[in-house]
Parts: C-alpha cells; sequence; structure tokens
C-alpha cells in the first residue's frame, strides 16, 4: 500500500512538473474577434477544422508497431552539415531564385529579391517540454541572430515539429511579418508577438508583402498542440510564394488529397516545390504524402524542380532515416521529375543544380513495395466531389 502511494504521488508529481515546464508551450486557443473569423470559415464545422476528405488512422497498428522502428531510424554517425556564409545571403538578388534547406521543414527561400523563412525550429527538441520529445540531429546551420532580414516567416499549422515557442520569440525580435492559417495567431500573440506582426489567412486568401504575393493553399493534415483537447481548432496550409519573376510552392505536412491538382490549376507553374516526404506510416497513410505520393503530388501542383523536405533532422515515425530520400530519388527517376537533395545548410538554386550528391550513408531500407503508403479517399469520385463543393464555394 505504501508503495503503490509513493507510485501514485510520483505520478502526479511528474504530471505537475510536465505541465509547469510545457505550459506556455503549448499556447493558447483562439477567442474573440480571431475564434469568429473561424467559425465564419468554409474549413470549419462543428467546432473544429475539417478535412474535404477524412484521415484515416489505424490506432492499433501504431501503438503495436511502436516499439519496432527501423535499427537505423536516427542517425549513428555527424551529419554533414553546411555553415551557410552570412555574406552569401546579405547580397540582395533582385531577379534570382534560391533555397536553403536548414533541415526538416525549415528553408530559406530567397525569390525575386525576397527572403522567407518557412517552419522554423531552432530549439534541441520538438515537443513542448525541454527534457523528453524528439531531439534533433545536429546543431542549426545558422544561428537565428545571423539571419538575414526576413520578409515574413510563414507558418504551416502549429504541430511542434512546425511551430517552436522559443524560436518564435527569437525571431520576434528580428521579424514584422508572420504569415499563419486561421487560428494559429493565437499561440503568436500568447508568446508576445505584436497583433500587428501577424497575418492570418484561409485557405486561397492571400497578402502581398512589398510585391510578393503568399497564397495559403489547401492541405490534408490536422492541428493541435495539446493531445484531444486541443485538436484542430487552428487551420493547417501550404504557401505558394509568387513573384515578379518565380513561384515557389511549399507544401506544409499534407496527405494526397484531389486538391493539390487545383493548387496547379490556380497558381502553376512552380519553379520549384518543396514537398514533404518523411514521417509517413502505413497506419496514418493521410497525415504525410510518403516519398511516392510527394513524387505525384509534385507533379499534381504542376512542379519543374523538387526539394524533399521533413526528414533528415527529427526521429518522427518508424522507417529508416534515410529512407526518405532513397525512395523519393527511385520514384522521381521512374517519373522523370528532376530533384534535388541538399546536405542540411546547402544552398539550392532550381535549374541550376549540379549532380546529385549521395550525402547521406548506404544503409538498409524498405521500398515503396516492402511498405507501401497510399493515401484513402482518392478516387476519381471522390475527386469530383472534392472539385463540384471548392467551386461552390468559390462561386
Amino acid at each position: 500500500m505504501q508503495l503503490a502511494l509513493i507510485l501514485i504521488f510520483a505520478v502526479i508529481a511528474a504530471v505537475i512538473f510536465a505541465l509547469i515546464d510545457g505550459w506556455t508551450a503549448m499556447g493558447s486557443r483562439p477567442s474573440g474577434e480571431r475564434l469568429a473569423r473561424i467559425q465564419r470559415s468554409p474549413q470549419y464545422q462543428d467546432g473544429r477544422f475539417r478535412n474535404p476528405q477524412p484521415l484515416y488512422n489505424d490506432y492499433w497498428g501504431m501503438l503495436t508497431n511502436m516499439f519496432s522502428s527501423s535499427a537505423y531510424a536516427t542517425p549513428k554517425e555527424a551529419l554533414p552539415v553546411v555553415r551557410p556564409e552570412h555574406a552569401r545571403h546579405s547580397v540582395e538578388d533582385s531577379n534570382g531564385l534560391r533555397v536553403t534547406w536548414l533541415g526538416h521543414s525549415t528553408q530559406l527561400i530567397e525569390i525575386d529579391g525576397h527572403r522567407v523563412l518557412t517552419d522554423p525550429v531552432w530549439s534541441q527538441r520538438s515537443s513542448p517540454l525541454t527534457w523528453l520529445g524528439p531531439r534533433r540531429w545536429y546543431a542549426p546551420a545558422i544561428a537565428i541572430d545571423e539571419l538575414p532580414k526576413l520578409d515574413a516567416v510563414v507558418i504551416s499549422h502549429d504541430h511542434y515539429d512546425h511551430l517552436d515557442e522559443a524560436t518564435i520569440k527569437a525571431l520576434a525580435q528580428r521579424v514584422s511579418t508572420f504569415v499563419v492559417p486561421l487560428g494559429v495567431g493565437s499561440h503568436l500573440t500568447y508568446w508576445g508577438v505584436p497583433e500587428s506582426h501577424i497575418i492570418e489567412l484561409d485557405w486561397w486568401d492571400e497578402v502581398t508583402i512589398r510585391g510578393l504575393k503568399i497564397v495559403a493553399t489547401p492541405a490534408r493534415h490536422a492541428s493541435g498542440r495539446l493531445p484531444i483537447f486541443g485538436m484542430d481548432r487552428t487551420l493547417w496550409a501550404g504557401f505558394a510564394l509568387i513573384g515578379k519573376q518565380h513561384r515557389a510552392y511549399y507544401s506544409g505536412d499534407t496527405g494526397l488529397f484531389p486538391g493539390l491538382a487545383e493548387i496547379g490549376e490556380r497558381l502553376g507553374p512552380f519553379d520549384v516545390t518543396m514537398i514533404e516526404a518523411g514521417a509517413y506510416g502505413r497506419w496514418w497513410p493521410d497525415w504525410h504524402l510518403g516519398p511516392e505520393q510527394a513524387v505525384r503530388a509534385h507533379r499534381m501542383v504542376r512542379g519543374k524542380e523538387l526539394i524533399p523536405v521533413h526528414w533528415g533532422l527529427f526521429k518522427l515515425a518508424y522507417h529508416g532515416w534515410t529512407e526518405p530520400v532513397e525512395r523519393l530519388i527511385a520514384a522521381a527517376e521512374k517519373e522523370r521529375v528532376s530533384i534535388a537533395v541538399p546536405k542540411p545548410g546547402e544552398v539550392v538554386i532550381p535549374s541550376s543544380s549540379p549532380a546529385l550528391d549521395r550525402w547521406w550513408p548506404s544503409i538498409p531500407w524498405n521500398n515503396a513495395a516492402q511498405d507501401p503508403i497510399t493515401a484513402t479517399k482518392m478516387n476519381q469520385a471522390e475527386g469530383e466531389q472534392y472539385q463540384t463543393k471548392r467551386l461552390q464555394q468559390i462561386k
């Protein structure tokens, strides 16, 4: 009995400690006018945001395979991180397009004289806690205070591997424009970002910043920083960046869905796409694309060159850490899609990329036949239903 009481008090103490440690990182729920605007969104139904095609989850499969991750799920050796030269990013490039991949979904996109940072995460863990959660595999390639002047920071959704409290607080001292999906601004204001610095967009909404058009595009995903209680209270999105000469597309987190073709029709073609290709699993096939479907999504949005993102920094799934890029290369060769796979911190100049440099180690991985990732709700009839619904909303 005494031992049981000790264990109960230990659990209670651990929960209290975790709440104290992660309280502010969990953010704040939308309220007031922000909530009223959310409630007017076509994507918002019955108290939360919804996908046109619901997400399939095999919870039993997730649980039973939790402890059967690949033996190569994390790197065994240091990765070849490139330290970007500060001067290189300080030079105005009014007519060019280049992308610096900083790991996972953090990228510095320079397009027609503008600089946009996507889903910045500089913290050691993708977690509300400082002592528990996925730990990054290498230090940031560039310090926040060494970043060049940014025109905007765009955030695709509020999951911890895309929205990081400490990073936002640091960037708030340097950046005057944060572009986010509906509701995500509630977290930013809670962390001290001035309301006047936040632009919240619904799907297909757009904003122009010094001549650069930023369009929030549909995605098939979810949101929430609190399990169960805080799910899908804020929106998720991708982004199209449209300059005077170039167009770039960032998928954010998404599963495959028919609306990707509409993005290509309305906003493409894109000189470069940055599409998530990692953290997939057959037990959650609609949350993330997986490598083969990343190539398919690239073609659906009418992309010219593909840079895979959402891999190479955190362990967030059961597959080997190099598997996403190995499978993506195989799929891209089959579909004759041009790709670039930069080292962390390396600059890519689309249409001028050198030959593929296999900078990662050669280790075992499962191919598409061994571990297929196939999105649900992607048959022709459901695609037509989606298009009809979208056209009615547009009218």
